[in-house]
Protein backbone atom coordinates (compact mmCIF):
# COMPACT_ATOMS: atom_id res chain seq x y z
CA UNK A 1 0.00 0.00 0.00
CA UNK A 2 1.79 3.19 -1.20
CA UNK A 3 1.98 5.57 1.69
CA UNK A 4 3.85 9.43 1.88
CA UNK A 5 7.31 8.28 0.44
CA UNK A 6 5.78 6.75 -2.78
CA UNK A 7 3.43 9.61 -3.13
CA UNK A 8 5.88 12.04 -2.54
CA UNK A 9 7.59 10.97 -5.49
CA UNK A 10 4.78 10.18 -7.49
CA UNK A 11 3.51 13.66 -7.20
CA UNK A 12 6.64 15.60 -7.71
CA UNK A 13 7.27 13.07 -11.13
CA UNK A 14 4.09 13.65 -12.45
CA UNK A 15 4.55 17.94 -11.53
CA UNK A 16 7.56 17.76 -13.71
CA UNK A 17 5.56 15.60 -16.66
CA UNK A 18 1.91 16.63 -16.44
CA UNK A 19 2.40 20.71 -15.53
CA UNK A 20 1.41 22.28 -18.54
CA UNK A 21 -0.28 19.61 -20.54
CA UNK A 22 -3.77 19.74 -21.30
CA UNK A 23 -6.43 16.85 -21.16
CA UNK A 24 -7.81 16.70 -24.12
CA UNK A 25 -9.97 13.73 -23.37
CA UNK A 26 -11.17 11.28 -20.23
CA UNK A 27 -11.73 7.50 -20.36
CA UNK A 28 -13.55 6.04 -16.85
CA UNK A 29 -13.78 2.60 -17.29
CA UNK A 30 -14.85 2.13 -13.43
CA UNK A 31 -16.96 4.75 -11.99
CA UNK A 32 -17.02 3.93 -8.97
CA UNK A 33 -13.64 5.34 -8.30
CA UNK A 34 -15.02 8.73 -8.89
CA UNK A 35 -16.54 10.88 -6.11
CA UNK A 36 -19.17 12.06 -8.94
CA UNK A 37 -20.64 10.91 -12.02
CA UNK A 38 -18.73 9.98 -14.87
CA UNK A 39 -19.94 12.69 -17.12
CA UNK A 40 -19.66 15.21 -14.62
CA UNK A 41 -16.37 14.15 -13.66
CA UNK A 42 -15.36 14.32 -17.08
CA UNK A 43 -16.67 18.04 -17.78
CA UNK A 44 -14.40 18.88 -14.95
CA UNK A 45 -11.37 17.64 -16.45
CA UNK A 46 -11.65 17.78 -20.02
CA UNK A 47 -10.02 20.92 -21.39
CA UNK A 48 -8.52 21.80 -18.43
CA UNK A 49 -4.61 21.95 -17.83
CA UNK A 50 -2.28 20.67 -15.40
CA UNK A 51 -0.84 23.60 -13.34
CA UNK A 52 1.19 22.24 -10.74
CA UNK A 53 0.69 19.13 -8.67
CA UNK A 54 2.13 18.08 -4.86
CA UNK A 55 1.63 15.21 -2.28
CA UNK A 56 -0.79 15.77 0.88
CA UNK A 57 -0.54 12.96 3.47
CA UNK A 58 -1.06 9.51 1.07
CA UNK A 59 -2.73 11.80 -1.92
CA UNK A 60 -1.77 13.50 -4.78
CA UNK A 61 -3.03 16.87 -5.58
CA UNK A 62 -3.26 18.85 -9.05
CA UNK A 63 -4.00 22.00 -9.46
CA UNK A 64 -6.04 22.08 -13.23
CA UNK A 65 -6.39 25.68 -14.91
CA UNK A 66 -9.35 26.88 -14.84
CA UNK A 67 -10.66 26.16 -11.49
CA UNK A 68 -10.62 22.41 -10.81
CA UNK A 69 -8.52 20.46 -8.00
CA UNK A 70 -8.03 16.61 -9.43
CA UNK A 71 -7.51 14.22 -6.20
CA UNK A 72 -5.91 10.75 -6.63
CA UNK A 73 -5.00 7.78 -3.91
CA UNK A 74 -4.08 4.46 -5.13
CA UNK A 75 -5.61 2.90 -1.91
CA UNK A 76 -3.92 -0.25 -1.26
CA UNK A 77 -1.82 -0.07 -3.98
CA UNK A 78 -2.02 0.39 -7.75
CA UNK A 79 -0.23 1.66 -11.48
CA UNK A 80 -0.08 5.25 -11.86
CA UNK A 81 1.79 5.17 -15.48
CA UNK A 82 2.95 8.41 -17.76
CA UNK A 83 3.05 7.15 -21.97
CA UNK A 84 4.67 9.41 -23.95
CA UNK A 85 2.63 8.17 -26.76
CA UNK A 86 -0.68 6.12 -26.78
CA UNK A 87 1.71 2.90 -27.58
CA UNK A 88 2.16 0.09 -25.07
CA UNK A 89 -0.94 1.04 -22.65
CA UNK A 90 -1.32 -1.39 -20.02
CA UNK A 91 -4.32 -3.66 -20.81
CA UNK A 92 -5.99 -2.44 -17.49
CA UNK A 93 -6.73 0.55 -15.82
CA UNK A 94 -9.74 2.58 -13.88
CA UNK A 95 -9.08 5.94 -15.93
CA UNK A 96 -7.16 7.64 -18.60
CA UNK A 97 -6.39 10.86 -19.33
CA UNK A 98 -5.32 12.08 -23.02
CA UNK A 99 -3.84 14.66 -23.42
CA UNK A 100 -3.47 17.26 -26.58
CA UNK A 101 0.30 16.78 -27.60
CA UNK A 102 -0.56 12.77 -27.62
CA UNK A 103 0.74 12.08 -23.82
CA UNK A 104 -1.62 9.32 -22.16
CA UNK A 105 -1.68 9.28 -18.03
CA UNK A 106 -3.21 5.44 -16.85
CA UNK A 107 -4.68 5.05 -13.38
CA UNK A 108 -4.84 1.34 -12.36
CA UNK A 109 -6.00 0.34 -9.12
CA UNK A 110 -4.95 -3.26 -7.72
CA UNK A 111 -8.05 -3.32 -4.91
CA UNK A 112 -9.36 0.25 -4.28
CA UNK A 113 -8.30 3.65 -4.88
CA UNK A 114 -9.84 7.07 -5.58
CA UNK A 115 -9.42 9.64 -8.79
CA UNK A 116 -11.92 12.67 -7.81
CA UNK A 117 -12.18 16.34 -8.90
CA UNK A 118 -13.97 19.01 -7.49
CA UNK A 119 -14.01 22.80 -8.65
CA UNK A 120 -10.89 24.66 -6.82
CA UNK A 121 -13.47 27.00 -4.16
CA UNK A 122 -15.06 23.71 -3.01
CA UNK A 123 -11.62 22.26 -1.76
CA UNK A 124 -12.70 22.10 1.64
CA UNK A 125 -15.80 20.02 0.96
CA UNK A 126 -13.65 17.16 -0.11
CA UNK A 127 -13.52 15.68 3.33
CA UNK A 128 -10.77 12.44 2.86
CA UNK A 129 -8.41 15.10 2.12
CA UNK A 130 -9.87 18.46 3.88
CA UNK A 131 -8.93 17.22 7.38
CA UNK A 132 -5.73 15.78 6.98
CA UNK A 133 -2.87 16.43 9.47
CA UNK A 134 0.83 17.39 9.90
CA UNK A 135 2.97 16.66 6.90
CA UNK A 136 6.49 14.76 8.21
CA UNK A 137 7.84 16.17 5.03
CA UNK A 138 6.81 19.27 5.10
CA UNK A 139 10.34 21.00 7.46
CA UNK A 140 8.40 24.28 7.73
CA UNK A 141 5.32 22.98 9.64
CA UNK A 142 6.36 19.34 10.67
CA UNK A 143 8.27 20.60 14.11
CA UNK A 144 8.90 19.31 17.15
CA UNK A 145 6.97 21.90 18.95
CA UNK A 146 3.91 21.05 16.68
CA UNK A 147 4.20 17.34 16.99
CA UNK A 148 4.63 17.10 20.70
CA UNK A 149 1.78 19.61 21.16
CA UNK A 150 -0.01 17.42 18.78
CA UNK A 151 0.85 14.32 20.50
CA UNK A 152 0.04 15.52 23.95
CA UNK A 153 -3.66 15.92 23.31
CA UNK A 154 -3.86 12.17 22.59
CA UNK A 155 -4.43 9.54 24.96
CA UNK A 156 -4.30 6.75 23.21
CA UNK A 157 -1.64 3.60 21.74
CA UNK A 158 1.36 5.37 20.11
CA UNK A 159 0.30 3.52 17.11
CA UNK A 160 -3.15 4.02 16.40
CA UNK A 161 -2.23 7.92 16.86
CA UNK A 162 0.68 7.69 13.96
CA UNK A 163 -1.51 6.09 11.89
CA UNK A 164 -4.48 8.66 12.41
CA UNK A 165 -4.68 10.64 9.37
CA UNK A 166 -5.98 13.78 11.04
CA UNK A 167 -3.17 13.31 13.03
CA UNK A 168 -0.30 12.87 11.21
CA UNK A 169 -0.68 12.29 7.14
CA UNK A 170 1.05 9.70 5.40
CA UNK A 171 2.09 7.14 8.03
CA UNK A 172 0.83 3.59 7.25
CA UNK A 173 1.40 0.52 8.54
CA UNK A 174 4.27 -0.54 6.72
CA UNK A 175 6.70 2.43 7.86
CA UNK A 176 5.71 2.43 11.41
CA UNK A 177 6.91 -0.92 11.79
CA UNK A 178 10.63 0.63 11.97
CA UNK A 179 9.71 4.17 13.28
CA UNK A 180 8.55 2.47 16.61
CA UNK A 181 11.44 -0.01 16.59
CA UNK A 182 13.60 2.82 15.82
CA UNK A 183 12.16 5.05 18.75
CA UNK A 184 12.44 1.68 20.90
CA UNK A 185 8.58 1.63 21.26
CA UNK A 186 5.88 -0.81 22.20
CA UNK A 187 2.81 -0.50 19.27
CA UNK A 188 0.69 -0.60 22.33
CA UNK A 189 2.63 2.14 24.48
CA UNK A 190 0.10 4.91 26.08
CA UNK A 191 0.75 8.54 24.08
CA UNK A 192 0.46 10.18 28.09
CA UNK A 193 3.41 7.97 29.26
CA UNK A 194 6.20 8.89 26.39
CA UNK A 195 8.83 11.07 27.96
CA UNK A 196 9.96 13.78 26.55
CA UNK A 197 13.40 12.46 25.31
CA UNK A 198 11.39 9.68 24.08
CA UNK A 199 8.97 11.93 22.58
CA UNK A 200 11.99 13.99 20.76
CA UNK A 201 13.35 10.54 20.02
CA UNK A 202 9.98 9.42 17.99
CA UNK A 203 9.71 12.85 16.40
CA UNK A 204 13.56 12.52 14.70
CA UNK A 205 12.79 9.12 14.25
CA UNK A 206 9.53 9.31 11.98
CA UNK A 207 11.13 12.23 9.61
CA UNK A 208 14.19 9.76 9.42
CA UNK A 209 12.27 6.95 8.17
CA UNK A 210 10.32 8.36 6.06
CA UNK A 211 12.73 11.08 4.30
CA UNK A 212 15.28 7.73 3.62
CA UNK A 213 12.58 5.81 2.03
CA UNK A 214 11.67 8.94 0.13
CA UNK A 215 14.99 9.34 -0.92
CA UNK A 216 15.20 5.70 -2.02
CA UNK A 217 12.34 6.48 -4.32
CA UNK A 218 9.67 4.36 -2.45
CA UNK A 219 8.85 0.51 -1.70
CA UNK A 220 10.83 -1.46 -3.74
CA UNK A 221 7.33 -3.27 -4.25
CA UNK A 222 5.58 0.00 -5.30
CA UNK A 223 6.41 1.72 -8.91
CA UNK A 224 7.21 5.06 -9.69
CA UNK A 225 5.57 7.04 -12.56
CA UNK A 226 7.20 5.23 -15.07
CA UNK A 227 6.88 1.59 -13.69
CA UNK A 228 10.27 1.64 -11.89
CA UNK A 229 10.25 0.04 -8.64
CA UNK A 230 11.78 1.66 -5.60
CA UNK A 231 14.66 1.07 -3.68
CA UNK A 232 13.75 0.91 0.06
CA UNK A 233 13.67 -3.19 0.79
CA UNK A 234 15.49 -3.22 3.57
CA UNK A 235 13.47 -3.34 7.10
CA UNK A 236 14.68 -3.58 10.33
CA UNK A 237 11.90 -5.14 11.92
CA UNK A 238 9.29 -4.93 9.80
CA UNK A 239 7.74 -8.13 7.90
CA UNK A 240 10.59 -9.97 9.35
CA UNK A 241 9.01 -12.21 12.26
CA UNK A 242 11.31 -14.95 13.43
CA UNK A 243 14.74 -13.01 12.46
CA UNK A 244 16.82 -11.60 14.40
CA UNK A 245 16.64 -7.91 15.99
CA UNK A 246 19.35 -6.09 14.09
CA UNK A 247 20.49 -4.32 18.22
CA UNK A 248 19.86 -6.69 20.28
CA UNK A 249 19.84 -10.30 18.54
CA UNK A 250 16.66 -11.67 19.80
CA UNK A 251 13.63 -12.93 17.73
CA UNK A 252 11.09 -10.51 16.27
CA UNK A 253 8.02 -11.02 16.62
CA UNK A 254 4.60 -10.59 14.99
CA UNK A 255 1.37 -9.11 17.32
CA UNK A 256 -2.23 -8.09 16.72
CA UNK A 257 -2.42 -4.69 17.72
CA UNK A 258 -5.82 -3.30 17.47
CA UNK A 259 -6.89 -4.12 13.69
CA UNK A 260 -3.68 -4.29 12.70
CA UNK A 261 -0.41 -6.48 12.60
CA UNK A 262 2.53 -5.35 14.44
CA UNK A 263 6.32 -6.67 14.00
CA UNK A 264 8.51 -5.71 17.73
CA UNK A 265 11.26 -7.01 19.17
CA UNK A 266 10.02 -8.00 22.92
CA UNK A 267 13.78 -7.04 23.91
CA UNK A 268 14.13 -3.47 22.56
CA UNK A 269 10.37 -2.40 22.41
CA UNK A 270 9.13 -3.27 26.11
Amino acid sequence: MPELPETFNLARQMDVELKGRKVAAVEVRQGKCLNTGVDEFKSLVEGKTFAGVRHRGKWVVADLEPGVLFLLSLGMGGDVLFHPTPQGLPPKYQVRFDFEDGAVLTMGFWWFGYAHAVPGDAAHTHKMTAELGLDPLDSRTFTFTRFSELLRKKRGAVKPVLMDQRCIAGIGNVYIQDILFKARLHPDRPVPSISEAEMKSLYNTVVDVLSTAAGLGGLAYEKDLYGRPGGFKDFLVGYREGKPCPVCGGLIEKIKTGSTASFVCPGCQR
